[in-house]
């Protein structure tokens, strides 16, 4: 579910990128670029996950719209490691994209705040049909940035956090329970969001 997730947000940046606007009000101005490995430093990480951190690899990704900045912190126990993503609209873009637009097209189905349309109950009855195939919807997690979901997988999960015009996605490794990650999440997206 989370890695169906991860790649419809690509998908729908690509397509958001390819939308021209009908406006003629210029786009607000992208936020300055932001390093993810500077939100949550190698020893709140530690302290969390329990584990020392043994290194840190930074990665960035930009589409023309949206720009994702990466940090993963290899813990020395290997499923202890932490990844961590930060989307905005891409600064270096002369249209850079709103990421809280991006959101309320992502999760708005889930929360009510998707605008409606001409055939949308036909689109949610598709999406519930895939809802149901694929596995649970994502989680809407209470209590930090202006929201937050759960998506979760037999394989893991991840914690989406929305603040003003960015988004974070926390994912942590480790034999927990489900509710267990989901705090240790909360605690690292708190870290981050105090720096942004």
């Amino acid at each position: 579910m989370a890695l169906r997730l991860v790649i419809s947000l690509i998908l729908l940046s690509g397509v958001t990128a390819c939308r021209k606007s009908s406006t003629s009000e210029k786009p607000a101005a992208a936020p300055p670029r932001i390093d993810a490995c500077s939100l949550i430093t190698n020893i709140e990480v530690q302290q969390i996950q329990g584990s020392p951190i043994t290194d840190v690899k930074r990665s960035d990704q930009a589409d023309g719209r949206f720009r994702t900045a990466q940090c993963f912190y290899n813990a020395e126990t290997f499923n202890k490691s932490v990844s961590l993503a930060l989307t905005q609209g891409d600064p270096a873009s002369a249209t850079p994209g709103d990421a809280r637009e991006f959101w309320k097209a992502t999760f708005g189905a889930y929360d009510g705040t998707a605008k409606e349309e001409k055939g949308d109950e036909e689109k949610k009855k598709s999406l519930r049909e895939q809802d149901e195939e694929k596995g649970r919807p994502p989680k809407k997690i209470e209590g930090i940035g202006d929201a937050a979901y759960w998506t979760a997988n037999r394989m893991g999960g991840a914690l989406y956090v929305l603040k003003n015009h960015v988004f974070i996605r926390v994912s942590v490794g480790g034999p927990e329970s489900e509710e267990a990650k989901i705090n240790e999440c909360k605690a690292l997206a708190e870290k981050a969001l105090s720096r942004l």
